[in-house]
């Protein structure tokens, strides 16, 4: 076998449900598997998958055990030449994973890829690519400064080599990742992407970013940047500083003081925030006029249904675009988002066979499906 894609979900349902689509649609030319790995969720994630995947390989943990061990649980039983750990709060163009894999094939030292990560506004999330993080560049990064801790050197749709690569999106070799330990699971959630990137240099491998395939990364839902966030992030820069460097009370200090000046800088962002725009048109990229209907009285408001004609119009921006992805590709969804963001739009989706849309309009927010 090729390829086995691994998500680990934890109380994202409808996500995880768009997220195991668009990886069907994607391995459809591929000797691949599916495995999800739960950890304890609440929301009826595994019932889902028993009953809509049933063919998907369902790993059912009693505990949360965070995200390193549960995604070395996956690799443990996978069948694949190579694992993809991916996030469920994401979804997958339909080349993303034969362009990946035809990417690395040159490539003799791979250690990880890693691809282009845009948000639910349709923006570049400039995590898909970063340098080691350095006590500074980490202490900069959380009070929201620009930084080293981004690998800018490289396009977002260029390629080439990166110290750093976010969990959210990981194609490896599965011996490779056996090789280096896989995940360190002192780390609960955060920085074990940056602890398996340098394990992976370390040791002789080298890692790649690929620019010209996407995926959306909801991102929110797995990265709500509340206090506590800030407070794990610091945790896992201790480890990672422990494990690697010769940490000391001024480098610890360092960082601490960085998550005190976010807190800080978060709390006063909020208080100010000033209210948004509202959405001044709605349109539904589809020709189903029964599906145009139901989301209109759900939403209680005029959704105007089209086809990407309606670029033709001067007004796109404040506006809400929703996507039926029975009817499009998500390759063509993505394009669509990265065109029209930055002008204060919305995007939904509609997963292909699904009776809810999904969306997020700010990256360090909870994302939202909507039943209807």
């Amino acid at each position: 076998m090729k390829l086995s894609v691994i998500i680990l979900n934890y109380n994202v349902r409808f996500f995880l449900e768009q997220c195991i689509l668009s990886v069907q649609r994607s391995l459809k030319t591929i000797d691949a598997e599916i495995i999800v790995v739960d950890n304890n969720s609440s929301d009826g994630s595994c019932q889902m998958v028993k009953e809509l995947f049933p063919e998907i390989t369902l790993l059912e943990n009693k505990v949360n055990h965070g995200f390193s061990k549960a995604n070395n649980q996956a690799v443990k039983i996978a069948k694949g030449a190579y694992v993809c750990i991916l996030n469920p709060d994401t979804a997958v163009a339909e080349d993303t994973f034969i362009e990946a894999l035809n990417y690395i094939k040159p490539i003799d030292n791979l250690g990880a890829l890693g691809i282009y990560l845009m948000d639910g506004k349709g923006l570049f999330l400039p995590e898909s690519k970063r340098n080691l993080p350095t006590p500074k560049a980490s202490l900069l990064k959380l009070i929201g400064w620009k930084t080293s801790y981004y690998a800018t050197e490289i396009e977002p749709l260029g390629s080439g080599q990166v110290p750093v690569l976010v969990g959210a999106f990981m194609l490896i070799k599965k011996t490779v990742y056996q090789e280096v330990g896989g995940f360190d699971e002192d780390y609960f959630m955060y920085g074990e992407d940056i602890d398996l990137s340098f394990k992976l240099t370390k040791a002789g491998y080298r890692n790649y970013y690929l620019g010209t395939t996407s995926i959306l990364h909801y991102k929110g839902e797995s990265t709500k940047k509340d206090a506590a966030y800030f407070d794990r992030f610091y945790g896992a820069m201790f480890i990672f500083y422990q494990k690697h460097f010769k940490s000391n009370m001024g480098v610890n200090s360092l960082v601490k003081i960085g998550v005190f000046l976010a807190k800080r800088i978060k709390r006063s962002s909020r208080s100010t925030e000033h209210k948004r725009s509202q959405n001044q048109k709605t349109y539904l990229f589809t020709k189903d006029l029964v599906l145009t209907k139901r989301l209109s009285e759900k939403l209680k408001t005029t959704i105007q249904p089209v086809t990407t004609d309606v670029f033709s119009d001067e007004e796109l921006a404040n506006c809400c675009f929703i996507f039926d992805a029975d009817e499009m590709t998500y390759s063509q969804i993505f394009t669509i988002m990265k065109s029209l963001s930055g002008f204060n739009n919305k995007f939904r989706i509609k997963p292909p066979g699904c009776n809810f849309i999904l969306g997020s309009d700010q990256s360090d927010e909870n994302g939202a499906a909507l039943v209807f």
